[in-house]
């Protein structure tokens, strides 16, 4: 009798489930069906050919909209009524959660619709969920099994990355490295030399401040790898800023400045500093401008490059210009990825296998090994719960910008260039060595713990990423 019962209950349990996915998969495929017809999906677009090698654009965006990617990836998606249901509602919550703490497809999707390039650090994380079948997750796929992507689809959107890439993110790589998410820089770039000459003046100049005695190159060291290697910088007064100063060098390649993003380009992080009461602390423009203005030989200079004279607009561009020319080009690492296969260690090579492994090219991106998205600090720990410090502002990160509670704790990912010159690390510097700042990004964003000589390998490959200043010369 007892068998009988758990054999018929064994039945009515594979019965619900067949019953519940089995709907749930005709839900999920009319649901397809009416994003056609809203014309969020191009109809003659809606079904990859697998005759095809590469995708289109708009075919891939297809493609996560009817696999559901939108639900756990974007926040605007309508959750199905099936949501509700008992069991199916936590397993989904829990996939939201998830899915939202380690990535949006919101940007993909938007630039899909824009046609326009994608974001660098998005086509990365893509890519590896992809080639590493993470995506979707096997408990979605139990439920929805019109989510599970096979094989020819992963080749596809594969393929598709790298024409992507190829297309909107050219690399100077030696062949068998363009595949890499990670670039060399180039050279030098294209700069107006005359508003090189004003920045680089403006930017050592300490009459940007209230008292004269703090310029942008009292924080931003250029015989320091960019940055001051304090924990905070000291302003006016001696005053204490609340975040660690990242580096000036190759920051133009970076999307946007400052840890929260709040600038969106060099032009206007430079404006920033002037007036900001803790740092430089000058009451206003006009105060700036009427100090400059007692300089003859300045102003004289200034007026055949900006005939319209001093103003906020004017002297933060020439300081932008001038940091258009803080690049390092030149390391070890260019030279590797442009053919010179002995310009790394062993060691070195090891660290950046590992580097790849444990998917930090997913973050770390680009030219600039960084600078391309923000990313929760803390994605496979709580950092902050165990940080020893309380809590500030800062600590916010892009939420401070955005106001999205999806990025509290989101910080834009720093560029990796010249990392072992700009001691401490992180935006709170909780991390006083690159050994220290190694092994806790593993715990916190990783979720692994490695051998000792393995950490060491990837600290000689972000050694690696050391490279040359040379001051820009007509």
């Amino acid at each position: 009798m007892i068998r009988k019962w758990l054999i018929g209950g064994g039945i009515l349990i594979v019965a619900g489930y067949l019953g519940v996915a089995g709907y749930i998969y005709m839900t999920d495929n009319a649901r397809s069906k009416a994003l056609i017809s809203e014309e969020k999906l191009i109809t003659n677009d809606a079904i990859p050919s697998v005759n095809n090698t590469t995708l289109t654009n708009q075919q891939v965006s297809n493609l996560f909209y009817q696999k559901g990617c939108d639900y756990c990836h974007t926040s605007s998606a309508s959750l199905p009524f099936y949501a509700v249901i008992p069991g199916v509602k936590q397993l989904m919550d829990y996939d939201i959660q998830q899915g939202s703490q380690y990535f949006s497809l919101e940007p993909t999707l938007l630039a899909i619709k824009e046609n326009r390039a994608l974001p660098e650090a998005d086509l990365a994380k893509i890519e590896s969920a992809i080639a590493r079948e993470q995506m979707p997750p096997q408990r979605f796929e139990v439920l929805h099994w019109s989510s599970g992507i096979n094989a020819e689809e992963r080749n596809q959107i594969l393929d598709w990355v790298k024409s992507h890439r190829a297309e909107h993110f050219p690399s100077n790589s030696s062949s068998d490295m363009k595949h890499l998410t990670l670039q060399p820089l180039p050279d030098a770039l294209p700069v107006d030399s005359k508003k090189v000459a004003l920045g680089s003046r403006l930017f050592h100049d300490p009459r940007l401040s209230s008292d004269n005695t703090v310029s942008c190159a009292s924080c931003h060291l250029l015989t320091k790898g960019g940055v001051d290697n304090l924990a905070t910088s000291t302003g006016v007064g001696g005053q204490k800023g609340g975040i660690n100063a990242p580096t000036v060098f190759n920051a133009v390649f970076n999307v946007n400045q400052f840890w929260d993003g709040r600038a969106v380009d060099l032009q206007q992080q430079a404006g920033g500093p002037p007036l900001n009461p803790v740092e430089m602390a000058s009451a206003s423009w006009d105060e700036i401008i009427n100090k400059l203005q007692q300089d003859t030989q300045l102003t004289q200079e200034f007026v055949q490059v900006y005939p319209q004279g001093y103003s906020e607009q004017t002297i933060t561009d020439a300081i932008a210009e001038f940091e258009k020319t803080l690049t390092t080009p030149n390391s070890p690492f260019d030279r590797y990825l442009q053919g010179d296969t002995n310009a790394l260690t062993a060691s070195q090579k090891n660290g950046l296998a590992l580097f790849q492994k444990n998917k930090c090219d997913t973050c770390h991106v680009g030219k600039n090994l960084g600078g391309q998205s923000y990313d929760l600090m803390g994605l496979a720990g709580n950092y902050f719960a165990d940080r020893p410090r309380e809590l500030t502002a800062d600590d916010h990160g892009r939420f401070n910008v955005t106001k999205d509670p999806r990025d509290m704790h989101r910080f834009k990912t720093p560029g990796l260039r010249n990392i072992a010159l700009t001691a401490p690390y992180f935006h709170d510097a909780q991390a006083e060595d690159l050994t220290q700042a190694v092994e806790m990004m593993l715990k916190y964003q990783v979720g692994t713990n490695l051998p000792p000589q393995d950490v060491l390998d990837i600290v000689a490959f972000l050694e690696s990423l050391t490279g040359e200043y040379t001051p820009y010369k007509e």
